[in-house]
């Protein structure tokens, strides 16, 4: 069985990125055989504290920890605030790449998305979670950038996306992080 983690970097209610989170895992379920997905909030975390992560962290970050290591794929859906991914989430990307030389993101398969109520879907804040993903040692997949322009146009009373652009955009996604994760690891092609 192949691993999804899914994690939005938006924590707000009704986010357009965790509508996305919700749609990706409606995407799995429905299209691909043999893989499953689990959500991780980066909410949960406590600011990153080098004594406390010296001290192994706190259930909550040993809990997102192992769920990130035991993936096959990380995907994140990130707004943009400022023209960056929110704090909340380079927090947790802080605690998920330490303690050093233990990063469980370190040779892990993860895509990036975003989405925002504006005509660029957050696309500018992309590069730069990259980057930091980049110096963490993950393995970005190597894909064009896929942002959910006009958010809120486009969101369901449920939640979730449906137009058939969108749903195009993300499975095509999710199927180059999926042929990543085949090619680092081919037991998975089974």
């Amino acid at each position: 069985m192949t691993e999804i983690v899914l994690m939005s970097g938006s924590i707000r209610d009704g986010s357009y990125n965790s509508a996305v989170v919700a749609t990706l895992r409606r995407l799995v379920d429905a299209r691909f055989d043999g893989v499953r997905t689990t959500v991780v909030h980066p909410a949960e975390l406590p600011f990153y504290d080098q004594d406390m992560d010296a001290a192994n962290g706190s259930e909550a970050v040993l809990r997102m920890r192992n769920r990130v290591a035991a993936a096959d794929v990380l995907v994140i859906s990130t707004p943009s605030y400022n023209g960056a991914a929110p704090g909340v989430l380079k927090n947790a990307l802080d605690w998920l790449s330490r303690p050093y030389g233990e990063s469980c993101l370190d040779g892990r398969i993860v895509a990036v998305t975003s989405a925002s109520p504006g005509p660029r879907g957050a696309v500018d804040a992309q590069p730069g979670l990259v980057e930091v993903l980049g110096h963490a040692g993950a393995l970005v997949v190597d894909h064009p950038p896929v942002a959910v322009a006009n958010a809120e146009e486009l969101l369901t009373e449920g939640g979730e996306f449906e137009d058939p652009a969108t749903l195009d955009a993300l499975e095509g996604l999710l199927r180059a992080a999926l042929a990543a994760a085949r090619e680092a690891e081919p037991s998975l092609a089974a």
